[in-house]
């Protein structure tokens, strides 16, 4: 089994609140991810497919086209959005979290891989926090 990883990247604001809660135990919880202004991210993401390579081409999934659907399926629909409003594939009662952003993309993204399997979502939201999803 041949791994491969495709890098994609996209920017993005959100906001961490919970409507049920106060201003100081979202505060508390969140912290600056609370701000009433929202605040942004450079999100890296990295989609990693299996399979073994076609006998005729040495590919697992032509990387043109893996980028291309990448593109087409998350980065157009999330880069320069706030994910709170703007992302009618995130459900309002979720929190626009790295991890809950990770399975979400996998929700999106698995249907339309062909020839290989999808074998892992990784999101990077700073340089010290990224949440990886393998389908489970």
């Amino acid at each position: 089994m041949i791994y491969l990883t495709r890098r994609e990247t996209f920017n993005a604001a959100h906001r961490l609140y919970n409507n049920h809660w106060s201003q100081e135990q979202n505060d508390t919880i969140f912290g600056k991810c609370a701000n009433k202004n929202w605040h942004g991210h450079n999100y890296i993401l990295f989609v990693t497919v299996k399979g073994e390579p076609d006998p005729e081409t040495g590919f697992i999934i032509n990387v043109k086209e893996l980028s291309q659907l990448i593109k087409e399926i998350i980065v157009d629909r999330l880069d320069h959005t706030n994910l709170n409003l703007d992302v009618n594939f995130i459900p309002e009662n979720v929190h626009p979290t790295t991890e809950n952003l990770a399975r979400i993309i996998w929700q999106q993204l698995q249907p339309h891989i062909k020839g290989c399997q999808l074998h892992s979502i990784k999101l990077q939201e700073t340089e010290n926090i990224y949440a990886e999803y393998f389908g489970e």
